[in-house]
């Protein structure tokens, strides 16, 4: 199995204050693949952003290793770090460009710094405006941008210097629905076309679904849960990870009596699984809360059932969703 290309070992950030010591990250460990799009979710002041800053050392972190290609970051000099970080490119919640160059200039920015000629400079440009799909704004000032066009310069600029990974740190946290689908969709384009590994920061659990290959739970400073989207969607294993997957919606209802969890993925969710389950059992059941996600292309949903007062009925049903295997858990009460 080949090396992951990051590697982050028992990564400890600790901030000093006064005569206080607060740790915004305790014992971080993740191996993030090649070619992956793997992404990292908490609650604002989780350690997420953090997490993200000590990966190309904009943080330095006070314990740990980060491995990116088998170099420990934390070991490289000054100069080998800023060539380090010309292969992981950077989006942020609130784009970063520079007001007074156009998006041809911004686009360019780090090839000036990285000193690449000015005319091999604007014809990468001029590629990644096409690939991002601004080529005719060019000459446009970021005032003259929406939201997610301003994103776009700012995934384009991240790629001037071909990285290897793109992190992307609350990327569409400040972009409307419609906006945050497109410039998703278009971080997945590029992960498949260009082969890039993407590290998604986010609070948002739908954002996690749309794109994510893999997921890390972080809560606190320590990450409580991880492994594929699929996994902790269906079988979610913390107290963190269960308030993430279901919605407010549902957790209002937790509190009542007899509630049980109904998981279905792509196959079972175009059969009539309830109609047949009352049938079957010869069972009143109430919905108290449906919903379904896309997760990698494949329907996935989730309904709360509550199931009558009676311990045979409730065997009853258990037993057929296991002879069907159904995912039916039952919901601790709140």
């Amino acid at each position: 199995m080949a090396e992951p290309i990051i590697q982050i070992q028992n990564l400890e950030k600790r901030f000093v204050s006064k005569n206080t010591e607060v740790y915004a990250l305790r014992g971080v460990s993740l191996d993030i693949e090649q070619g992956d799009i793997f992404g990292i979710i908490g609650k604002s002041g989780a350690g997420k952003s953090t997490l993200v800053r000590c990966i190309n050392m904009l943080e330095r972190p006070t314990g740990g290793a980060v491995l990116v290609e088998g170099k420990d970051m934390c070991r490289l000099s000054n100069a080998e770090l800023c060539t380090a970080r010309r292969s992981m490119g950077m989006i942020f919640q609130q784009f970063n460009l520079l007001m007074q160059r156009t998006t041809e200039e911004n686009v360019c920015f780090p090839l000036e710094l990285a000193g690449v000629p000015k005319h091999e400079a604007k014809k990468r440009a001029a590629e990644l405006l096409q690939l991002v799909g601004l080529a005719e704004r060019v000459r446009s000032y970021p005032s003259q941008l929406s939201g997610g066009q301003k994103q776009r310069v700012a995934i384009a600029r991240a790629l001037a210097t071909n990285p290897k990974v793109l992190l992307c740190d609350e990327a569409t946290s400040a972009l409307d629905p419609a906006t945050t689908d497109s410039v998703l969709a278009l971080i997945k384009d590029i992960n498949t076309r260009l082969g890039i590994t993407v590290i998604v920061i986010t609070h948002e659990m739908s954002v996690i679904e749309k794109i994510c290959n893999h997921v890390a739970i972080i809560n606190r400073g320590t990450i409580v849960e991880s492994g594929t989207v699929e996994e902790v969607f269906f079988h979610p294993k913390t107290e963190e990870a269960r308030r993430l997957v279901i919605s407010e919606g549902q957790k209002t209802t937790e509190s009542g009596k007899n509630l049980f969890r109904l998981l279905f993925n792509g196959r079972s969710s175009f059969e009539p699984v309830i109609a047949n389950l009352v049938r079957e059992c010869d069972v009143a059941v109430n919905i108290m809360f449906a919903n379904t996600k896309d997760i990698g292309g494949q329907a996935f949903g989730q309904m709360l059932l509550q199931l009558p007062d009676d311990p045979e009925v409730i065997a009853r049903v258990l037993a057929y969703a296991k002879a069907k295997e159904l995912s039916l858990e039952e919901m601790s009460n709140g």
